[in-house]
């Protein structure tokens, strides 16, 4: 990609941004303050979150594959779901996917 590509797609992505933001800025009070609303919107964040999490711990490239980091995943939902403090959690999760992944190649 040459150098005039590369600041025009930078420009054209900010310009994007900034045009987002200010479409979310845009909208009226009324809309925002309905309950459904207010409902919906606390789930976004946890559900973008969920989405990366998947396509990181599933994918490699083009092709879904199953390997440590989805062991790791694994072992880190159980030890948060046993309350474990997170630097517990982060230990457990790469010893595991690290076992994992020693034990298959």
């Amino acid at each position: 990609m040459s150098g005039t590509a590369l600041w025009a797609a930078v420009v054209t992505g900010a310009a994007g941004c900034y045009l987002l933001k200010l479409a979310g800025l845009s909208v009226p009070a009324s809309w925002v303050e309905q309950p459904w609303v207010a409902r919906i919107v606390d789930f976004v964040p946890a559900a973008l979150l969920a989405a990366l999490v998947a396509v990181q711990a599933l994918t490699s490239g083009q092709e879904l594959v199953v390997d440590g980091r989805l062991a790791g995943l694994a072992v880190a939902a159980l030890a948060l779901a046993l309350r474990a403090p997170f630097i517990v959690v982060l230990v457990l999760a790469g010893a595991a996917g690290a076992l994992v992944h020693s034990l298959t190649g």
